[in-house]
């Protein structure tokens, strides 16, 4: 089992920062591709980043690319997301989510991750 927490999320003026956390604990978190995605009102979820177990790869969705940076600390068992440049259409909640399968290569199918979070509203007002 692997239980995700994320906290950082709030309010924030179109082109303000937030970083996001997720902090994990169960398996070991180190050997885990660790993965992003959203949901906005009315909307399907969507991938925004992933990262491997080593920090070597990451994969952004072209919507953030730029913008928002993607990091982990094995030794904190900690990702964070650092959103920058925030737009009104960032606006979601957030989800933290782990898979437990792959090491190396990021999945953005969120059906490849096992274990979620349960979120954290980022809301970029205009």
């Amino acid at each position: 089992q692997v239980q995700l927490v994320e906290s950082g999320g709030g309010l924030v003026q179109a082109g303000g920062s937030l970083r996001l956390s997720c902090a994990a604990s169960g398996r070991t978190f180190s050997s885990h591709v660790m993965g992003w995605f959203r949901q906005a009102p009315g909307k399907e979820r969507e991938f925004v980043v992933a990262i491997s177990w080593s920090g070597i790869y990451t994969d952004y969705a072209g919507s953030v690319t730029g913008r928002f940076t993607i990091s982990r600390d094995n030794a904190k068992n900690t990702v964070y997301l650092q959103m920058n440049s925030l737009k009104p259409e960032d606006t979601a909640v957030y989800y933290c989510a782990a898979d437990i399968t792959r090491t190396l290569v990021p999945s953005r199918m969120d059906s490849d991750y096992d274990y979620w979070g349960q979120g954290t509203q980022v809301t970029v007002s205009s």
